[in-house]
């Protein structure tokens, strides 16, 4: 008896192309946040050239997960919560909550980064300019054609922010050769910064965002796991793409011997290689950046507290509510609390060990889940390794919770 739901949407090639192009999008833009840009210009500013070294490894990790997160979500057509369930009951919901609370919390954080996107793009107030971006994100789920805006608008803005970062990369005239020959031969490599670059790419509800929008839109089943395999690792390749323009950048302006001493250093530098246009196109850049990620993490947290069942009208009123809760936390605190962005990066290092470690077993033990599907040892054994790094990543999380109590 298959566990698959009983039936699924009958769609085009070209409109499961399109589909399959916004789920890609959207685990790559939701990976792309104002957290990704900052905590990447940082590690520019501290590794130089080296950095690149970080960035490789972490690619070819973040593949690793992808591959076997969307192939198991993909060919069994359940989400990660209820095949948690199926494995060991509860453990689904826990996954959930973790994963729930966490979207919240950073979502108050990305409609933050929307407002400052604003203010550096129009001047705005990033009070106004934050609420304007969550309204623009409301619209979409109040669409009738709700999927299609969601695929559409993520594929739109992530190019725009690949062409800009593009451009300002350029402009900055880094030194190519140099971070090349750091790729494989580093001058220094940090292993927590490798870690902290994994967590913010394939943690908390990122890991599931693309896979989730995959099958909600239909493409499930062992059939199409080709199409799933090269959508996972493309995604990847996406982020990928936007870390090392972004890294390029900045690493540019530093090589050129500007410091960069404020508070804002990707603003900072934006300025220092394009002067006032750099600004603006900063704004963009940041703005489409988090208004992606404000979608992504509605999107995910919601599709993890309700079911495969669940009315697509249904589903859309309760992310629009999700919106609006953050919003109103963003409009009377100002921004998400230092200490609450501490927790929620502490779930996102714990969700990745559990849901994961639950995928993976799927892929190992439960081929009844699988619609018979015979998972490849190759990729359980790449799968397992990659595993084992995230329980690295969940010890560090306990770790900050303890310090954010001592």
């Amino acid at each position: 008896m298959s566990t698959a739901p009983a039936s699924k949407p009958t769609m085009s090639p070209a409109a499961r192309r399109t589909a399959l192009m916004g789920a890609m999008f959207l685990m790559a833009t939701s990976a792309i946040g104002p957290g990704f840009i900052t905590q990447t210009t940082v590690f520019t500013v501290q590794l130089g050239a080296a950095f690149a070294f970080a960035i490789m490894v972490s690619i070819v990790v973040d593949i690793a997960v992808q591959l076997n997160v969307w192939r198991v979500i993909g060919v069994s057509g359940l989400r990660a919560q209820e095949l948690g369930n199926k494995v060991l009951p509860g453990i689904g919901w826990f996954l959930a909550g973790l994963v729930f609370l966490g979207g919240m919390v950073f979502n108050i954080g990305n409609i933050a980064g929307a407002g400052l996107g604003m203010n550096a793009m129009l001047g705005l107030d990033p009070k106004i300019g934050g609420a304007i971006s969550a309204v623009i994100a409301i619209l979409i789920f109040v669409s009738k054609r709700a999927g299609m805006a969601l695929d559409r608008i993520v594929v739109l803005l992530g190019a725009i922010m690949i062409l800009l970062m593009l451009y300002v990369a350029i402009v900055a005239a880094p030194p190519v050769g140099e971070a090349l020959k750091n790729t494989v031969m580093p001058a220094e490599v940090d292993f927590l910064t490798i870690t902290t670059l994994i967590g913010g790419t394939v943690g908390g509800y990122i890991t599931y965002a693309g896979a989730h929008r995959m099958i909600d839109s239909g493409t499930s089943g062992p059939e199409h796991v080709k199409e799933v395999s090269r959508s996972s690792v493309l995604s990847i390749i996406v982020t990928g793409i936007m870390r090392i323009l972004l890294f390029l950048a900045i690493l540019g302006v530093v090589a050129g011997g500007v410091a960069l001493t404020s508070d804002n250093m990707a603003a900072e530098a934006f300025g220092a290689a394009a002067g006032e246009i750099g600004m603006r196109l900063f704004g963009v850049i940041l703005w489409s950046a988090a208004l992606t990620s404000v979608i992504g993490a509605a999107y995910t947290s919601v599709s993890f507290v309700t079911r495969t069942t669940t009315s697509p009208a249904v589903r859309n009123r309760v992310t629009i509510a999700f919106i609006l809760v953050c919003l109103t936390a963003f409009l009377l605190l100002g921004q998400a609390p230092q200490t609450l962005l501490i927790f929620a990066g502490a779930f996102n290092g714990l969700i990745l060990p559990v849901g994961f470690g639950v995928l993976l077993w799927v892929a190992w033990r439960r081929r009844d889940l699988l619609q018979g599907y015979v998972y490849p040892k190759w990729l359980i054994v790449v799968g397992a390794a990659a595993w084992l790094l995230t329980l690295f990543l969940g010890w560090n999380s306990l770790a900050s919770l303890a310090a954010l109590w001592s």
